[in-house]
């Protein structure tokens, strides 16, 4: 796939701060997640693919061209920023046609794409009201849509889920998906939340104290692992000790058991276990590894 963003070895300091640490990577098409704590260098990153900041050292490329050199190829990016950053005093209809205005549209096309745009986040029926009366989830829909009004080829999302509560968070996933599937336009999702990154992206880079940890398919990180995953309704201790007195590796995990490396002559032994503890089983399945595994060093 054609690369629309490129690190190469990107550095950022801000004084004696590293921001970014020689970190290489890059997004193609589809929805790619940039995974790292607070602090892990993602939003940085975002800037200096907007042009918004310069590296001091490497280079940020869109779409081959570096957006601090080159301020055209800035069009061809939308962004949502984290931060409450839009005017209380006028309506969702006016501000997305303004900054549709703004990215060049022409007056009347720019109120039809807001128009449009607001219905397809769900704004259609409170776009006349101003945005100060907006809840969080709604100002987060506006935020999402003025990335989108100019129908570009990469929308830039910098913590979209934040604020939301349970609800209004799956609903922001849901949409981002729907863009990604129905739009044909790429996203970067920038979070701290694994679970955003696992539910909504084809791909992931993770940072970490600005250097790149990992990169690559989502489901390279979630795959099954050689774990067996042993979910009994009782006597769970029971059956931990009947599997170590088979030779099992195991070990609790919440209310259920992990055994390493277990092989296929082995699942005998897991039976007569439960069986000799008279336990009742749950679930037996193969764990499937989480991407708060990169994080806690598990390259199994």
């Amino acid at each position: 796939m054609t690369a629309l963003l490129q690190a190469n070895k990107l550095t950022k300091h801000f004084g004696a701060t590293v921001a970014l640490d020689g970190a290489s990577f890059e997004v193609s098409e589809g929805i790619t997640g940039l995974l790292g704590a607070n602090g892990a260098g993602k939003s940085t990153a975002i800037k200096l693919f907007l042009g918004l900041l310069r590296p001091t050292e490497g280079a940020a490329t869109v779409l081959g061209e570096e957006p601090y050199r080159n301020v055209r190829v800035r069009e061809r990016l939308g962004y949502m920023p984290e931060h409450d950053c839009l005017p209380d005093n006028v309506t969702g209809a006016e501000f997305l046609s303004h900054m549709a205005q703004l990215s060049g549209l022409p007056p009347s096309e720019a109120r039809t794409r807001a128009a449009d745009t607001l219905r397809h986040v769900g704004l259609d029926e409170e776009r006349y009201r101003p945005i100060g009366e907006y809840s969080t989830g709604m100002k987060q829909r506006v935020k999402l849509a003025q990335a989108l009004v100019h129908d570009p080829v990469l929308a830039l999302l910098d913590e979209p889920t934040a604020g939301l509560d349970p609800a209004g968070r799956e609903e922001m996933l849901n949409l981002i998906r729907r863009i990604g599937a129905d739009f044909g336009i790429s996203i970067v999702l920038s979070t701290h939340l694994m679970g955003d990154v696992e539910r909504t992206c084809e791909r992931i880079v993770v940072l970490d104290a600005g250097s790149l940890m990992e990169q690559g398919d989502v489901k390279g990180f979630t795959r099954d692992t050689q774990m067996l995953f042993i979910e009994v309704d009782d006597k769970r201790d029971e059956v931990l000790t009947a599997l170590g007195e088979r030779g099992l590796a195991v070990q609790p995990m919440g209310a259920g058991i992990i055994a390493e490396n277990v092989t296929d002559e082995q699942f005998d032994d897991v039976r007569d276990a439960i069986v000799e503890a008279d336990a009742r089983l749950r679930r037996l399945a193969p764990r499937r590894r989480q991407l708060a595994d990169i994080f806690r060093g598990d390259q199994s």
